[in-house]
């Protein structure tokens, strides 16, 4: 599953859509990386707040990696918009 994540709505619905594709709970994906589920939970309704090592280990749970390139030149983007 190769998703183009550009929000954190869209990492939280990417994280949570991959943990249900593999038929796993939160309390399970947690529990396979040494995670809280209220971590886990955190993690599928707000990103933006979790550690960038708990983010990393939430995707090892999930057999996910991030992947990064450089973005294509593209208008400027207007103020409040990333």
């Amino acid at each position: 599953m190769d998703s183009l994540v550009l929000t954190n709505r869209q990492l939280a619905m990417a994280l949570k859509a991959r943990r249900k594709s593999l038929g796993l709970t939160q309390v399970e994906a947690a529990s396979r990386v040494g995670l809280l589920p209220k971590t886990v939970s955190s993690m599928e309704s707000r990103p933006e707040r979790a550690s960038v090592e708990s983010l990393f280990k939430y995707l090892s749970a999930l057999s996910m990696e991030v992947y990064l390139h450089r973005k294509e030149e593209t208008p400027k983007i207007g103020e409040g918009e990333w």
